[in-house]
C-alpha cells in the first residue's frame, strides 16, 4: 500500500520497470484513484493485492451540488496523494535524468466523473440528466490539465490520459457528443506528448480518437490488433495491446513471445501491456516483452 501513498516506495518499483526488467519508460502512479482523494472521495489504499479504488463518491446523491472542493486548486496540490505522486516523479527524474522516459498519468473528466459521481449514476444521467453530466465534465476538465502540467514540471516527459469512455459501457455516439470536442480543446493545452488510454472495446470509436489531437492511443487486446492498426490510418500512433489476464498472468514466456511478435508484425508503434499489469504477473513474462522488442 505504501507504493500508492509514499514517494520513495512509489518511485522504487516504478524504477524497477527499467532497472530490473529493461523497459524504456517508467510510470510511478499506480491505479486510477490518485486524483480522487483530492476531489473528496474516500479511497481504499490498504489492500496489497489490488489497486486502490474509490469507496465514496461525494456527488453520488442526486441532490448533491456539483462543485469542486473548497480552496481548489490549492487544496488539490496540498493533498497527500497528489504530493506523493509529484515527489515520486522528481525522484525518478533525479535517478534517470534523460536516460529513461518518465510517464505521468492523469484521469480525464469522464473517468473523474465515475469517481466523484458514482459510475452507475453518472452513466444513467447521460440519458436522464445530460445537462448535469455536462456540468460534471465542465468542472472536472480543469483537473487533468493542472495535474498534467504539475507532473511535467516535476520531470515527466509525457502524459498518459485515461478516460474510460469504453464500448463496454457507452455507445460511440456518447463519446462523440460528450467528449470529442472537449478532448480537442483540452489536449493542446498540455505542452508534451499525450497518450490516450481507454479500456475495453473501442473499434467503433477509433474514428473519433483519431481526431482528438492525442499523439497516441493505448488500446486493449479486446480489439483485433490488425484491424486497429488499419483503423488508425496513420492519424494516431498506437501502443499496446499485450493481453494481461490470460497471456501475461497465466501463460509461459514462449507464449508471451508469440503474442508480442504478432503485435510488432501488425505495426503497433509501442509494445506494452494492455492496461494495469496484474500484481501477480510473473516477472519473466514482462522481461519477455522487452527481449522480443530488442530482438526486432
Amino acid at each position: 500500500p505504501d507504493a500508492n501513498t509514499e514517494p520513495e516506495p512509489m518511485a522504487e518499483p516504478a524504477a524497477g520497470a527499467h532497472d530490473l526488467m529493461g523497459f524504456d519508460s517508467v510510470m510511478p502512479i499506480f491505479g486510477i484513484a490518485q486524483e480522487a482523494t483530492a476531489l473528496g472521495c474516500v479511497v481504499d489504499f490498504s489492500d496489497p493485492g489490488n489497486l486502490p479504488t474509490p469507496q465514496y463518491a461525494p456527488w453520488q446523491d442526486a441532490n448533491a451540488e456539483l462543485c469542486l472542493p473548497d480552496g481548489f486548486p490549492d487544496s488539490f496540490f496540498e493533498d497527500k496523494y497528489i504530493k506523493c505522486s509529484l515527489e515520486a516523479i522528481r525522484m525518478l527524474k533525479k535517478h534517470f535524468g534523460d536516460k529513461v522516459m518518465i510517464l505521468g498519468k492523469v484521469m480525464g473528466p469522464w473517468t473523474l466523473s465515475y469517481h466523484v459521481y458514482n459510475v452507475q449514476a453518472f452513466l444513467m444521467d447521460t440519458l436522464a440528466k445530460p445537462e448535469r453530466v455536462r456540468k460534471s465534465l465542465d468542472l472536472l476538465s480543469q483537473v487533468p490539465i493542472l495535474f498534467a502540467k504539475a507532473q511535467l514540471e516535476a520531470g515527466a516527459d509525457a502524459i498518459v490520459w485515461a478516460d474510460h469512455a469504453t464500448g463496454d459501457l457507452i455507445r460511440n455516439t456518447m463519446y462523440r457528443d460528450f467528449l470529442l470536442w472537449r478532448h480537442q480543446e483540452l489536449v493542446p493545452q498540455i505542452p508534451a506528448p499525450v497518450i490516450l488510454h481507454c479500456c475495453g472495446r473501442s473499434m467503433d470509436r477509433i474514428e473519433f480518437f483519431r481526431e482528438t489531437g492525442f499523439d497516441m492511443y493505448h488500446f486493449e487486446s479486446a480489439n483485433p490488433v490488425e484491424k486497429m492498426v488499419e483503423a488508425a490510418k496513420g492519424k494516431i500512433r498506437l501502443a499496446g495491446n499485450i493481453n494481461n489476464p490470460q497471456t501475461l498472468l497465466q501463460k509461459s514466456p514462449d507464449e508471451v513471445r508469440i503474442e508480442v511478435q504478432r503485435v510488432i508484425d501488425a505495426g503497433v508503434d509501442i509494445i506494452a501491456p494492455e492496461c494495469a499489469v496484474p500484481l501477480q504477473t510473473p516477472v519473466n513474462n514482462l522481461k519477455t516483452i522487452v527481449e522480443v522488442c530488442q530482438n526486432n
